[in-house]
């Protein structure tokens, strides 16, 4: 059934797909002048303080009492800690094309594991279409000539944990959105990103002797940039899209706009960083495309109907 509701979650699932298409650019440029795990500090930072203002201005209040904790903690066990953990760190030892192509895996692992734990049926034409999504990310760097002899074993491994927690993530986010709002698994999932990944960051420089040093990375202007966007939209911007997208969108539907997100991160470095293009950019976005396009259409005659919840809605608190 299509509602304006499912209207609104595909424009969320796009907003998502921009944001994360541009994040990969953003990280590098932070790594240039931070350590990964302080910039993982400071984007939460600027996360939370960005979502307790936008709470104030709402004069919205979120209930933090311990049942609601202890059913969101493992939410943001794997997103935001796990993923933004693994996939900064893997960025480190690998370069962004290869991650791209290994990041292509989140919409098999999450069809796998919709299939597995929430009884989500794709029919035939959903599979061949994520499929194809899959393959126009590959054929890119593959017709490129992306080689891994030279990447290191360890980032290849650690951004295929983050691809995992990303999909595990969309799988326990989709059954959690039905029942708690939005608003408030945003909230949560971005102050315990703040609190663990700022306790991480302190504890290091402790144990280095150098906490003094801890803001030093925004004296240059390109990280205090680069920050901003990756803390204000890219943690809590696609936190919120996505969660909204799940709470209307089955979790394989929605981890499709990953390969998406990878097609305009290629473009931005066309716009921004004036890398070129070649014939082989255009087949594989044409993939990728008609694969999300041709996915999202797929079998929408047969899907449940969606919840009708509004952002700041659930079903039960």
């Amino acid at each position: 059934m299509n509602t304006p509701h499912t209207g609104r979650a595909y424009a969320a699932a796009l907003g998502y797909t921009v944001i994360i298409g541009f994040s990969f650019m953003f990280v590098k440029m932070a790594l240039i002048a931070s350590t990964p795990l302080d910039t993982l500090a400071h984007r939460f930072t600027l996360s939370f303080i960005a979502a307790a203002l936008a709470l104030l201005i709402a004069r919205r209040r979120v209930r933090l009492h311990l049942k609601r904790l202890l059913v969101i903690v493992p939410l943001a066990i794997f997103y935001p800690f796990l993923f933004f953990t693994l996939q900064t760190f893997g960025l480190v030892y690998t370069s962004s094309a290869e991650a791209g192509i290994i990041h292509a895996t989140v919409p098999i692992f999450t069809m796998l594991l919709a299939s597995l734990f929430l009884k989500e049926r794709s029919g035939w034409a959903q599979k061949l279409f994520t499929v194809l999504s899959v393959t126009g990310i590959i054929s890119i760097f593959v017709l490129k000539g992306v080689s891994f002899e030279t990447s290191s074993m360890l980032g290849i491994v650690l951004i295929l944990l983050s691809a995992l927690s990303n999909a595990i993530y969309s799988v326990m986010a989709r059954k959690l959105t039905q029942k708690q709002p939005v608003l408030d698994i945003t909230f949560i999932m971005t102050l315990i990103g703040f609190v663990l990944f700022n306790l991480m960051s302190v504890v290091q420089h402790a144990a280095q002797g150098t906490v003094m040093q801890y803001f030093d990375p925004f004296a240059q202007p390109s990280f205090v940039w680069a920050v901003l966007y990756l803390g204000v939209l890219s943690s809590l911007g696609t936190s919120f899209l996505s969660n909204y997208a799940l709470s209307q969108l089955e979790a394989s539907r929605m981890s499709i706009f990953n390969n998406l997100a990878t097609v305009i991160t290629i473009f931005g470095g066309v716009f921004f960083l004036n890398e070129q293009l070649a014939y082989y950019h255009f087949i594989g976005a044409g993939l990728v495309i008609i694969g999300v396009i041709g996915a999202s259409f797929a079998g929408r005659s047969k899907r449940a109907a969606p919840t009708g919840l509004t952002p700041g809605e659930s079903k039960s608190t």
